[in-house]
């Protein structure tokens, strides 16, 4: 009850007919692409081994400014 290799064949021809052999060679030449931008990406993160930092900044010597409250305005005041 396994798959024949004419039901293959006949999938396959359908496949063809619907997309046509330039759409499915186009598409095929978007994978191939995608895969080699995949591949060069992985091989940049192995040669960049330097770790990056993130320099924080202490919330005690940064003053606090409390916001004044606003007015709305008559434009606001329709929109909302």
């Amino acid at each position: 009850m396994g798959i024949s290799i004419w039901q293959i064949l006949i999938i396959a021809v359908v496949v063809i007919l619907l997309f046509g052999r330039g759409k499915i060679s186009d598409l095929m030449g978007d994978v191939a692409k995608g895969i080699k931008s995949f591949k060069k990406g992985m091989a940049e993160d192995d040669t960049d081994e330097t770790p990056k930092t993130i320099d924080h900044q202490s919330t005690e010597a940064a003053p606090t400014a409390k916001a004044a409250p606003t007015a709305k305005t008559e434009d606001q005041s329709k929109a909302s």
